[in-house]
C-alpha cells in the first residue's frame, strides 16, 4: 500500500509541474529566458516518466509548444521549442502521431530555406524531422509531399563548402553538425521501413557523394557518406545500376584499397575499411555480376588482408566474408583471385573455430561459390581456361610456379566438402532406415517373448506336449528369426529389444541377455528330457529332425549362463526386490556383475563415512530428517581456505587461454594448478585480470 500511494503521489506531481510551467509559457510571451527555462524543464520531466509525454499532449501542451516554435520572435525560444517537441516525440509514438502534420513539415521546411535562420535553428529542425520520420511510413511520405526532402538535399550540397575539414574552428564545427545531421535524416527518409521514392529522389546525391569520397579520406566524412550510399541503394536494383554508372562503385574501390594499405598502421584505418566494405557490399548484393569491377583493383585480396587483422570482431568479420561472398558468386577472376591468395584454407578455418552461426553461413556461402573453379583447377592444366584462351592460360602457367599446390589443396578441400554431404546423406537414410525395421520388428519381438514365457510356465511336462511345445517354439524361432539374429548380432538384438520392451530400466539394459537366456534353458530341458524319452519310447523322425535343428544355440551355450535377474519375467521388479535377486544369483552376466559391485562399494563408502555419526543414509526420507536436524542444531557449513593464485598458475592461465580460449575445464587439466582449483575460479581470476590495464588480455 505505502508503493502505491508513493507511485500516486509522484504522478501527482508530475500533473501538477506540468500544469503550472504550461501556465508559465502562456504567461511569460515577454520573457524568453523564462520560457525557454520552462520548456528545458519540461523537457527533464518527459525525460524522466515517460507517461508525462502524454498527460502534456492531453492538457494541451505539446500543440502550444508547437505553435510557439512557430509565432515566437526569439530564437532561443524556437530552438528550445524545436527541442522539446522533437524529444517528446521521441519518447513516445502518440506524441508522435500528433505532430506527423504536413502543417509542421511546412514550417519546418521554411525554417531550413530562410536565410534569416541561424545554424542552430537548422540544426533543431533537421532533429525535429528525424524524430517524425524515423520508423513512420506517414512521415517519409510528408516530408516528401511537401518539399522538405528536396530542401535536405540542397543543405547536403551547400552546408560544407570545403573539403579540407578544420573541426576545431567553432563555425565549421557547427557546419559539421548540422550537415551530419541532414546525412542522419536523410538515411531515415530512404530506410526503416525502405522508400522507393525517396530512394529515387536521393540518388542524385551521388556525385556530389562520390566527390567528398575521393577528396576527403577522414572518419568524419567516411562514415556518415558510406551510410547515406549505404542505406539508399539498399535492395533497390535501378538506384545500385545508377551508382555504378557514375563511377561510384570504382570511388568506393579506391577508398577501400587506401584505407587497406594504412590499417597495418592505424586501427581508426581498419574499422574505416570495414564501414566502406559493407557499402561496397550493399552495392553488389542484388547485381553479382558487377563484381567484374572490383577485380580491376584486386578488392578480393584487400579484403582477405584485412579479414586478418587481430582488432576485428566477430561482426566485422562476418561483413567481410559476406562481401567476398557476393564478390565471388557470379565472377572467376574474383574466384580465382581468393583461391590464389590461400582464401579458401582461410574459409575452412572460420568455420571450424567461429562460433558464430551468421559467419559460419557466409562461409559456407563463399565455399559454395568456389566450388566451380575448384573443380577446374582440380583437373589437368589443358582443361582450365578462363576465357577458353589457351595462350592466356599459358601466360598464367609461367607466371605462377606454385599452381599444382592450388591444385592440390583444391582438390582436397573439393573432397573434403563432397565427403560431409555425403555423409550428412547416409545419416539420414539410415535413420529412416532404422525406423522402418525398428517400427517392423516390433511386434514380431513381442510375439516371441509371449511364448517364450508362455512355454516356461506352460503345461505338465507329458512327453508328446513337450514335443509339440518343442516344435512349436522352433517354428516360432524361424519364422521371426529372433533367436538366430540374437545369436549372430547381438548389437542390433540389443536395440531392438530395447525400443520394443521399455518396462524399466534395468530389465531394457537385460533384454538381450533375458532373451537368449530364457531360449537356452527352455531349450536344455525340453532336450535333456527329449533324449532320455527317446531311450525309453521310439519317436517318430520328425521329432528327430526337431531336436538336431537349433546347432547355434547349443555353441553359444557357455556365454549364455542363466541369469536370475535376466530371466525373472512375470515377478513385478523394483529397487527393493532386484538387489536381493541379483545377490541370491550364483551366476551374473557383465552387466549386472557392475551393478553389484557398484552398490556394494557405495555401501561400504557411506558406512565408513558416518561411521562416527552412527547414522546410515539409506533413504531419502532419512537423509532429509538428518538435514533437518543439521540445520536445527546450528551447524554451519565449511567454506573453502583461499588460495592466492600464484605467478606460475597465471602464466598457466594466459597461456591456456592462448591456446585454448575460454574453455575453462580443459585449462584446468591441461596445467598443474594446485589442488582444489575449479574451473569457476579460473574464469574468475581471467576476467578480473582482462580489467586491469596493466595486463593485456592474451
Amino acid at each position: 500500500m505505502s508503493m502505491a500511494s508513493e507511485d500516486t503521489k509522484k504522478i501527482q506531481e508530475m500533473k501538477t509541474d506540468l500544469n503550472l510551467l504550461l501556465e508559465c509559457l502562456k504567461y511569460q510571451m515577454d520573457n524568453p529566458f523564462s520560457q525557454k527555462e520552462a520548456l528545458v524543464t519540461i523537457f527533464s520531466i518527459c525525460q524522466q516518466n515517460s507517461n508525462a509525454g502524454v498527460y502534456f499532449r492531453e492538457i494541451g501542451g505539446l500543440m502550444f509548444v508547437k505553435n510557439l516554435a512557430k509565432s515566437s520572435k526569439h530564437s532561443m525560444v524556437k530552438e528550445a521549442a524545436l527541442y522539446t517537441l522533437g524529444a517528446v516525440a521521441e519518447q513516445n509514438v502518440y506524441c508522435q502521431q500528433t505532430l506527423c502534420t504536413s502543417e509542421l513539415f511546412e514550417d519546418l521546411t521554411w525554417f531550413l530555406s530562410n536565410d534569416d535562420s541561424n545554424t542552430n535553428l537548422k540544426r533543431m529542425s533537421v532533429y525535429v524531422i528525424l524524430v517524425l520520420v524515423s520508423n513512420n511510413r506517414t512521415g517519409q511520405t510528408l516530408v516528401r509531399e511537401t518539399g522538405c526532402i528536396t530542401v535536405l538535399t540542397q543543405l547536403f550540397r551547400t552546408v560544407l563548402s570545403k573539403y579540407e575539414l578544420n573541426l576545431l574552428d567553432e563555425n565549421a564545427f557547427q557546419s559539421y553538425q548540422l550537415w551530419s545531421s541532414v546525412c542522419s535524416t536523410l538515411c531515415v527518409c530512404v530506410n526503416n521501413p525502405q522508400n522507393d521514392e525517396n530512394q529515387m529522389l536521393c540518388c542524385s546525391l551521388f556525385p556530389h557523394a562520390n566527390d567528398w569520397l575521393i577528396n576527403c579520406v577522414k572518419p568524419e566524412i567516411i562514415r556518415p557518406v558510406c551510410s547515406f550510399i549505404g542505406l539508399t541503394l539498399a535492395n533497390n536494383t535501378y538506384v545500385q545500376k545508377y551508382f555504378i554508372s557514375v563511377g561510384g562503385l570504382d570511388v568506393l574501390s579506391q577508398v577501400l584499397v587506401q584505407l587497406e594499405s594504412d590499417s597495418h598502421k592505424t586501427l581508426s584505418s581498419a574499422k574505416l575499411a570495414v564501414v566502406v566494405t559493407k557499402t561496397v557490399d550493399a552495392c553488389i548484393a542484388d547485381n553479382p555480376t558487377f563484381g567484374v569491377i572490383l577485380s580491376k583493383y584486386q578488392i578480393v585480396s584487400k579484403l582477405l588482408t584485412l579479414l586478418l587483422h587481430e582488432s576485428l570482431d566477430s561482426g566485422e568479420k562476418f561483413s567481410i566474408i559476406l562481401t567476398l561472398g557476393h564478390c565471388t558468386e557470379d565472377c572467376e577472376e574474383n574466384q580465382y583471385d581468393l583461391f590464389k591468395n590461400n582464401g579458401l584454407p582461410l574459409m575452412i578455418q572460420a568455420l571450424t573455430e567461429s562460433q558464430s552461426e551468421e559467419l559460419n553461413k557466409a562461409a559456407t556461402f563463399v565455399l559454395h561459390n568456389c566450388k566451380k573453379i575448384t573443380e577446374k583447377l582440380s583437373l589437368s592444366l589443358g582443361e582450365y581456361s578462363f576465357d577458353e584462351n589457351e595462350e592466356q592460360l599459358k601466360d598464367i602457367n609461367m607466371k605462377e610456379k606454385n599452381l599444382e599446390e592450388y591444385w592440390k589443396k583444391a582438390k582436397e578441400i573439393l573432397h573434403r566438402i563432397e565427403q560431409l554431404e555425403r555423409e550428412r546423406n547416409e545419416e539420414k537414410l539410415q535413420r529412416e532406415k532404422d525406423k522402418h525395421n525398428v517400427s517392423s520388428m516390433n511386434i514380431n519381438i513381442q510375439n516371441t517373448l509371449k511364448h517364450l514365457h508362455a512355454d516356461s510356465i506352460g503345461r505338465s511336462p507329458t512327453a508328446e506336449d513337450k514335443d509339440k511345445s518343442k516344435s512349436r517354439k522352433l517354428q516360432s524361432y524361424q519364422s521371426h528369426g529372433v533367436l538366430s539374429t540374437a545369436c549372430t548380432n547381438d548389437h542390433q538384438m540389443k536395440n531392438l529389444l530395447k525400443s520394443a520392451n521399455p518396462v524399466t530400466a534395468c530389465y531394457r539394459e537385460s533384454g538381450q541377455n533375458k532373451t537368449l537366456c530364457k531360449a537356452n534353458s527352455n531349450y536344455n530341458q525340453n532336450l535333456h528330457e527329449g533324449t532320455t524319452f527317446e531311450k525309453k519310447n521310439s519317436v517318430s523322425q520328425s521329432s528327430d529332425r526337431v531336436f538336431k535343428h537349433p546347432v547355434p544355440v547349443v555353441k553359444n551355450r557357455k556365454q549364455q549362463l542363466p541369469v536370475t535377474g535376466c530371466i525373472a519375467v512375470g515377478k513385478s521388479l523394483n529397487s527393493r526386490n532386484f538387489s536381493k535377486l541379483l545377490h541370491s544369483c550364483p551366476y551374473q552376466c557383465d552387466r549386472h556383475k557392475v551393478i553389484v559391485e557398484a552398490e556394494d562399494r557405495y555401501k561400504s563408502e557411506l558406512r565408513k563415512s558416518l561411521i562416527c555419526n552412527k547414522k546410515i543414509l539409506l533413504t531419502p526420507r532419512r537423509r532429509q530428517q538428518l538435514s533437518h536436524e543439521s540445520t536445527a542444531s546450528g551447524e554451519i557449513k565449511k567454506r573453502r581456505i583461499r588460495k592466492n593464485f600464484t605467478e606460475e598458475e597465471i602464466n598457466y592461465l594466459c597461456n591456456g587461454v592462448k591456446k585454448m580460449g575460454n574453455h575453462w575445464n580443459l585449462i584446468l587439466w591441461s596445467f598443474p594448478f594446485q589442488q582444489g582449483r575449479k574451473a569457476v575460479d579460473l574464469a574468475h581470476k581471467y576476467h578480473k585480470l582482462t580489467k586491469h590495464p596493466e595486463c593485456a588480455a592474451p
